[in-house]
């Protein structure tokens, strides 16, 4: 059957765009987006087409602006960045021999759905190749005299072709997508749906009512708040489902057979692909054409061939990942063979052949997501790209295959991954540190992880975890753990998955990380500062982050139990009060309840808005109205000590491990752009330092009998970082005569001397100190302050005049970022800059603001970092006298037997102080105590 393939050339370009780092050729043109085009194209082609086309937005308005004015109206302008691609994109896509449509006054969905309906009308296939889910409305299989209509995301592989397809999807079939669409809304086209009304609520209605004429016939009997809800929205879901239907009867010049795909223009491609660097695609249309020559034509990167019922890298193919200053072997996008091992005979080939290759990844099956909670079901390994074993050891469902002991297993398996001579692999490794370590193994030769090689590569990327890296690097579409172990109340635990799906699944994780290495590896070694950073800190940070986690904190139950009283106590005090100045009763924790009263009964001004134009009642629209009413400050008080009993006192002893009585944090190396390490279940780094109520939840983190709590914090670091990387003379030498820094700025900025520097002026100092480093303007100076904006601006400008070095150091920061988009911290980690040269002035200044202080919080992580990797080897020989247990900002936190904190004092401050080599010195501040509190 004849094929066609519409490809929404807007989705591609934005979704590249958004998945590859900011990459660019050797003129320092702008080539991310375009690279991921050019290869989603490539692998379209592949499937050989009978007709295609690249269907794009024309400029100007359509039909639905006219029929609603805020249509698309919150969509920022296109980035420069990407705008710089456009041209180039549409030269390759001319010279691929595709056709680009643009069509005046409609969509470019609308385009693509006339041309679907008319070529299915005529016995075609049709392919929408999308991201975008309105064209599941579009969806329809083959008829008895009529062609398919099939969506393809060409990033995920993922594909509809059928009623069941999307209704598996989205709850609906097509012909009620329309209908869903509506009721939801779409934030990104500014169309307003049914508040809190998702996907399962909309499916759920018209399920029960069968379409959104039935929905809106029955909304007085629709109970709730979501019902409410839905009233308020009935007159304009009408407007929304004319906005949401993608248009099958424009009229076109053309029909779909005027879009048969042409010869591709091969000098011109040669030379654009040439210009790009996109070196891959240069040697594939090399290969071709000499294979042409040669009369055998053919693909030279094939797609990678699906297996039974499992698309395995279909559509988007090697190419995705390909970088551009390298090719891509393609056995790294090829599907693996894989095997499960029930013997002992057959492990130790395994393990010989895993000793030979001297690297090889690995990856462990559990029970649990918890670490510390975690039981073993399985290990895999992989030695080479496409072959990869799992050994299962504790499946047990019924009529599970015989396996080995899993002491049994371990113990052949314990020589080697003890070895540290044997490099092993990862990603996110330091979860299969935990779990070996809880089953008596200690590995060792950790050391490599495609997490973090990823991480620094570039931090600023969405998405580290080995499903998002594989689609970007390898196009390869992995096996998730819902699709062997099923979902929500259905699913199963790993130890009921049957053995043969779990070693297509196990495998493919040790498969597949030992292929991302091999190619991040090459791109890190190509960076030797980059390289230096994930060598030096990030990978020696992993089992040190592992004992501190492994390590736990102790805290007083009865103590958190006994202010989570408190605190139920002066919430109810709040509510009371609240009541009071409200003239009745109301639902503090409902905004639709908060909206109504403050802004229409109260009158109040809605100083801040919610994306979709309401009244907001977050923290900062109370805030910004809490001097015009008492109501909104005691709302704020309410929120927070609810926050903090939910939170914290109440939830931190339900987190206690019950087999170590300790309450053990996960530390996160890719948590934050900059280098900084965060922490969850719990988080940690989140409780408040400067409220009562904060330092109260710090008293119950406890030191056990005979031991004491030792918090070791580093003095002003960004502060002083600023003094190295600025120069500036007035600063450096601050730091080094051991002034207070607040008050020597007071007293350069005031003129005064520093025993004449006021508490008022110091406070101003300070605000001006760190609020500089985080791109405080006048206004927010002025505002912190209590301040006019003129007076501010004065404060800044007398501040610059007695350290010109930290504004020449801003000014050159910006350029510097400008010119190459991005900035580093000491060690040279970077800090990726999007909107550095973007167009719209809010967006551009974002990112200077970040290219100043990214330096300085980045850098102060990776002295931090390099700090605990020191003091933890320092730790090896004294385990029995000392633990380090947390780490939260610019602080290490220590257990300690009493008599050996004043030796643990003094070896913590000497290494954390010689962390960095600065042009100030690194102040090492420790306080000791029975309670976190204490300790501070």
């Amino acid at each position: 059957m004849t094929r066609l393939v519409l490809i929404d050339g807007s989705s591609y370009l934005y979704r590249a765009f958004h998945a590859l780092p900011p990459l660019s050729n050797a003129a320092g043109e702008p080539t991310g987006a375009l690279f991921g085009v050019v290869n989603m194209l490539r692998a379209t082609l592949k499937e050989r087409p009978d007709y295609v086309a690249f269907v794009v937005d024309a400029p100007g308005k359509t039909f639905r602006d006219d029929l609603y004015p805020e249509y698309k109206a919150n969509r920022p302008p296109m980035p420069d960045e990407l705008r710089a691609q456009v041209q180039p994109m549409c030269e390759i896509v001319h010279a691929l021999g595709i056709d680009i449509l643009r069509v005046e006054g409609v969509e470019a969905d609308d385009v693509i759905g006339t041309l679907a309906v008319q070529a299915a009308a005529a016995g075609m296939e049709v392919t929408i190749s999308t991201g975008d889910k309105d064209f599941a409305q579009l969806v329809r299989a083959n008829g008895a005299a009529a062609g398919s209509i099939v969506l393809v995301n060409t990033m995920t592989g993922s594909r509809m072709d059928s009623d069941a397809a999307v209704e598996e999807k989205f709850g609906v079939p097509p012909q009620r997508i329309v209908d869903l669409l509506a009721l939801m809304g779409d934030t990104i086209d500014n169309v307003i749906g049914v508040e809190k009304c998702g996907p399962k609520t909309a499916a759920k209605w018209l399920g029960e009512y069968g379409s959104l004429d039935g929905v809106i016939a029955q909304a007085g009997s629709i109970k709730g708040k979501v019902g409410d809800n839905l009233r308020t929205a009935l007159p304009r879901l009408p407007l929304n489902r004319e906005l949401v239907t993608i248009k099958t009867d424009v009229a076109l010049e053309y029909g779909p057979d005027a879009l048969r795909l042409r010869e591709p223009h091969v000098d011109e491609l040669r030379a654009l692909y040439a210009r790009y660097g996109f070196n891959q695609a240069l040697k594939e249309l090399e290969a071709g054409a000499v294979a042409a020559e040669g009369g055998s034509g053919g693909p030279v990167l094939a797609v990678a061939e699906k297996e039974p019922g499992r698309s395995r890298g279909s559509g988007f193919v090697a190419a995705m990942a390909e970088a551009p200053a390298a090719g891509l072997d393609p056995a790294l996008a090829a599907p693996g063979e894989y095997e499960a091992i029930f013997d002992a005979e057959r492990l130790q080939a395994w393990i010989a052949r895993l000793r030979a290759a001297g690297e090889f990844a690995f990856d462990t099956e559990t029970d649990s997501l918890d670490p510390m909670r975690a039981s073993l079901v399985g290990l895999s390994f992989a030695a080479e790209p496409g072959v990869a074993a799992y050994v299962p050891l504790a499946h047990d469902y019924p009529g599970a295959p015989p396996q080995l002991d899993r002491a049994q297993a371990l113990d052949l398996l314990r020589p080697l991954l003890a070895d540290p001579a044997v490099r092993k692999l990862g990603q996110h490794g330091k979860y299969d540190l935990h779990v070996m370590r809880r089953h008596g193994v200690e590995l060792a030769g950790y050391a490599d992880d495609t997490l973090l090689e990823s991480f620094v590569l570039n931090s600023g990327s969405a998405r580290h975890d080995m499903d998002s890296l594989a689609r970007r690097w390898l196009g390869y579409e992995t096996l998730k753990y819902q699709d062997v172990a099923g979902k929500g109340a259905k699913q199963i635990p790993f130890t009921q998955v049957g053995v043969d799906e779990a070693t297509r699944y196990a495998a493919e994780d040790a498969d597949i990380t030992l292929r991302l290495h091999r190619v991040l590896a090459p791109q890190l070694a190509a960076e030797p500062a980059l390289e230096a950073v994930y060598r030096d800190i990030e990978m020696p940070l992993v089992p040190v982050l592992a004992r501190i986690e492994a390590n736990g904190v102790k805290v007083d139950v009865e103590e958190l139990r006994r202010q989570s009283a408190d605190l139920s106590r002066r919430m109810l005090a709040a509510q009371q009060k609240a009541t009071e100045l409200a003239g009745r009763a109301f639902n503090l924790d409902s905004p639709k309840q908060l909206c109504a009263l403050l802004f229409e009964e109260l009158k109040l001004p809605a100083l801040v808005k919610t994306p979709k134009g309401q009244p907001s009642t977050n923290e900062e629209a109370l805030e910004a109205i809490a001097d015009q009413h008492e109501l909104p400050r005691v709302i704020l008080e309410y929120r927070g000590l609810a926050k903090l009993r939910s939170t914290y006192t109440d939830k931190l002893p339900e987190m206690v491990n019950p087999d170590t009585g300790r309450v053990h944090t996960s530390y996160h190396q890719a948590g934050a752009a900059t280098g900084r390490l965060s922490s969850s279940d719990p988080n940690l780094q989140n409780i408040p330092i400067r409220t009562d109520d904060g330092r109260r939840i710090r008293r119950a983190f406890v030191a056990p009998p005979g031991r004491k709590l030792v918090a070791c914090d580093y003095s002003q670091i960004e502060l002083r970082i600023m003094a190295h990387l600025s120069q500036d003379p007035g600063l450096v030498r601050a730091f080094e005569s051991g002034a207070d820094i607040h008050k020597a700025t007071a007293a350069e900025v005031f003129g005064r001397r520093l025993e004449e520097v006021t508490g008022n002026e110091r406070r101003a100092a300070k605000a001006i100190n760190f609020g500089l480093m985080y791109g405080m303007s006048a206004f927010g100076l002025a505002k912190q302050l209590g301040i006019g904006r003129g007076e501010a601006q004065d404060y800044i400008a007398l501040y610059f005049s007695r350290y010109p070095g930290v504004r020449d150091y801003m000014e050159r920061t910006r350029e510097q970022a400008r010119g190459q988009g991005y900035v580093e911290t000491v060690f040279g980690r970077r800090l990726y800059l999007e909107y550095i040269r973007a167009g719209n002035q809010a967006q551009r200044a974002g990112a200077e603001r970040a290219a100043i202080n990214a330096p300085m919080q980045g850098t102060a992580a990776d002295i931090i970092k390099r700090a605990m990797i020191a003091v933890d080897g320092w730790l090896a020989g004294h385990r029995d006298q000392a633990l380090m247990i947390l780490q939260v900002h610019d602080e290490l936190v220590f257990e300690a037997e009493e008599g050996f904190v004043p030796t643990l004092v003094e070896e913590v401050g000497r290494r954390m102080g010689s962390a960095a080599q600065l042009s100030v010195p690194l102040v090492v501040e420790s306080g000791i105590g029975d309670n976190w509190d204490e300790a501070h």
